[in-house]
């Protein structure tokens, strides 16, 4: 609630996207690994939409598919609906790498697996030298390398969109942010 809400503050605007891996575990939790197949099964067709308005529709289908046989996960369902599909306002090649987490966490470890090599620095400054050359490799390599993170042509149609369609069409697949 403290990052949404510094989120919020910070970036006025910013949708808050919840890691539809992590609603996953949250399920096989609740259900164990047996039960929780038929209803992670059926979860993971919202995410094979190719649209906004088939997102939607289809986030509504599986709440109503899962009432009778798994009521409290179609409640975690109803309740997470737009933490779990604000991935699709943005273009559809962005989906993939905004509704999970996975390539954060990845840095993360990576990160962990340098500096226990290390085992101990001298000082704050050995650290930042250390992290900052791991997050700038990162960065190099989404930005120029062959696995780019997002593609120079996805980022140039979100900012048009950000930009300039601020009343988006009926028929138009994607929606603005509204500041």
């Amino acid at each position: 609630a403290g990052i949404q809400a510094a989120v919020k503050a910070i970036l006025p605007g910013a949708a808050w996207q919840r890691c539809r891996v992590h609603f996953a575990r949250n399920i096989t939790s609740r259900l164990g690994s047996a039960r929780s197949k038929p209803a992670g099964a059926l979860i993971s067709t919202i995410f094979a939409q190719t649209s906004q308005e088939a997102v939607t529709a289809q986030y509504k289908h599986v709440i109503d598919s899962l009432k009778d046989a798994f009521p409290e996960i179609a409640d975690m369902l109803a309740d997470a609906e737009a933490d779990l599909t604000a991935f699709a306002a943005f273009p559809r090649e962005h989906w993939q790498k905004i509704w999970s987490n996975n390539p954060i966490e990845r840095l993360g470890r990576e990160i962990k697996r340098r500096a226990d090599v290390v085992q101990v620095f001298p000082d704050r400054e050995s650290v930042t030298r250390l992290i900052g050359a791991v997050l700038l490799e990162q960065h190099e390599e989404w930005q120029y390398g062959e696995r780019r993170y997002l593609s120079k042509t996805s980022l140039q149609r979100l900012t048009h969109m950000l930009h300039h369609d601020q009343h988006p069409r009926p028929d138009h697949h994607t929606t603005t942010l509204n500041p």
